[in-house]
């Protein structure tokens, strides 16, 4: 499966980033939410995504709502995969960067499938 991964998208100083995966017939949006503006030490919050179709229409989970939020375990895991891109074995390339983004997105996927009836 193709895809393309947009990663830390964030106006300075603001506490909100916003990172995509676009794949071939759908897109999901993803909204991190921080203690702190991200470019201080700030805490992981509250994180959120949304499904669209590539025209940027929201789709409906499975229960009607538009927004999933990521909470208990799966949020722990969430903090664990964003992690490794601030890493310092990423930094220095010991660990594979599609490896590494292949994770990430394999987890969200998992997440939209559960949540979202896809046609």
């Amino acid at each position: 499966m193709n895809y393309t991964l947009e990663l830390n998208v964030h106006e300075e100083g603001s506490n909100v980033v916003f990172n995509t995966i676009l794949l071939n017939s759908f897109k999901v949006n993803i909204v991190e939410r921080y203690s702190a503006p991200v470019s201080q030490k700030s805490k992981l919050c509250e994180v959120l995504f949304k499904v669209r179709t590539l025209d940027d229409q929201i789709l409906k989970k499975k229960d009607g709502n538009l927004n999933t939020y990521i909470r208990g375990e799966a949020f722990t895991a969430y903090k664990n995969f964003i992690g490794v891109f601030s890493s310092a074995h990423y930094k220095k390339k010991l660990i594979s960067k599609k490896t590494a983004e292949q994770d990430l997105v394999h987890f969200i996927l998992s997440m939209v499938i559960s949540n979202y009836e896809l046609n």
